[in-house]
């Protein structure tokens, strides 16, 4: 298990590029699946899970070539389909969340599919409900199978298109449900889809590959079943969440930090969430700017009632960065209350903020209230363990700000969403040490 070794209370200057969405390659990479012929993608963050996706892949026979840093063609024309089947091959997806989108793919394409219980981050339940239940609406079977602790589905290659009305917008269902819907008979229409930026950019390129989708971008989406995709090019956004992180980094260091290339159309609602907690920011062309500031104020509601800031389906707020904001929150001027809906235990982390000296109650597993200090008391260093990505990189936006040096524990579970951080960050001016 690595650790960072933090030294705290270093300002940060300069230029940062983030890397290609994390959530977006896991879609776009397990839609290779879906055709024999290769498919290029660029802008891929060579981080943890995309390396571990990648290598089920290559188990699985498909064809990768690493082109240049960060673009591989993937060509799927080979794939061994008794090792898909194999109880070693559901093992190593159930210890990939990712891994939950290939059964779309692998279902669409080749009639079967094993849907064991994803792995991932320690956050809470997370149902797979929605994936299954769309799956069998497109005429799948579904058994569970107790050898290989998975869910056996089978459609003998032959789904239907229809209409389904989603229980839940959920990203990766909405994600996989589209993706076997490419090459089932008919048409299938999805209400209640998910229509982040993620599952616009999977669309695309699943247009590109000569699917026929409608109503890309919104809630409503309709898919015409074609016999066959071809090959084609794609370029993944830049990650949202590691924008968002990165202004809440120039924040709670009290930092001057451009950020590059943010691709701002697709930032949503993400600044001004932080202009509530009184960041100051401007778009310059595609860039981010963020101007040192000596205080930052919490905003209140018109009437004058405590700020709440919570996540919702897009094009509301990420639940991805709620820990971001909360981190930052502390040492703001005023207070606010941060709703985590989505998760049941993603605000536990909290406890190891309060033993730094964070001003914080946790209400319960999916709320909690941020007193924040303004940077009259700084935070003191300390040793954490990282639970999940969010929190961990959260963690580190503490220990960077906090007085003294701080440890943080597990950081793999940081290496899977956030590629290089500690010398991306050390270029800045932060004082981070990776240890083994």
């Amino acid at each position: 298990m690595s650790s960072f070794v933090i030294e705290g209370g270093h300002r940060l200057s300069g230029e940062i590029y983030p890397q290609g969405a994390k959530n977006e390659a896991l879609e776009v990479i397990s839609a290779v699946l879906l055709t024999a012929e290769p498919v290029t993608i660029s802008n891929v963050p060579e981080i943890l899970d995309v390396k571990n996706l990648i290598a089920l892949l290559q188990g699985m026979g498909v064809g990768v070539e690493r082109r240049a840093k960060g673009v591989y063609t993937f060509t799927a024309n080979h794939v061994n389909e008794f090792y898909i089947r194999s109880a070693e091959f559901v093992q190593k997806c159930a210890q990939l969340r990712g891994s939950v989108l290939v059964v779309g793919p692998l279902l669409a394409r080749f009639g079967s599919a094993f849907f064991p219980k994803p792995g991932g981050d320690k956050i809470g339940r997370r149902r797979v409900d929605t994936h299954i239940e769309g799956f069998m609406r497109l005429g799948a079977k579904c058994a569970y199978d107790t050898a290989k602790r998975a869910y056996n589905l089978s459609s003998g290659r032959s789904m239907k298109g229809c209409y389904m009305l989603l229980d839940e917008a959920s990203v990766t269902g909405t994600a996989n449900i589209v993706m076997a819907a490419t090459l089932a008979e008919g048409t299938t229409t999805i209400y209640n889809a998910a229509c982040e930026p993620y599952v616009q950019q999977l669309c695309k390129l699943l247009t590109a590959m000569g699917a026929q989708i409608e109503g890309i971008g919104s809630n409503l989406l309709t898919i015409h079943g074609v016999k066959k995709l071809h090959g084609a090019e794609h370029t993944i956004l830049p990650d949202m969440i590691e924008v968002g992180s990165f202004i809440g980094m120039a924040a709670i260091t009290q930092s001057e930090l451009t950020i590059k290339n943010v691709s701002w159309a697709n930032l949503g609602i993400i600044p001004e969430h932080f202009r509530r907690l009184g960041v100051k920011l401007e778009q310059r062309g595609d860039d981010i700017y963020i101007p040192a500031q000596k205080s930052y104020e919490i905003e209140s509601f018109i009437d004058g009632s405590i700020m709440t800031i919570a996540d919702a389906p897009w094009p509301g707020m990420t639940p991805d960065l709620l820990s971001v904001l909360l981190v930052v929150a502390t040492q703001c001027k005023g207070s606010v209350l941060i709703h985590q809906k989505m998760f049941e235990s993603r605000l536990f982390f909290v406890d190891k903020l309060i033993d730094m000296g964070a001003q914080i109650i946790l209400c319960d597993p999916h709320r909690a209230v941020v007193i924040g200090h303004d940077h009259k008391i700084t935070l003191r260093g300390g040793r954490m363990t990282s639970p999940d990505i969010r929190a961990g990189i959260a963690m580190l936006l503490a220990a960077m700000s906090a007085k003294g040096t701080s440890t943080i524990d597990n950081i793999e579970q940081i290496d899977r969403g956030y590629e290089d951080i500690e010398s991306r960050l050390n270029a800045l001016g932060a004082h981070i040490e990776r240890k083994v």
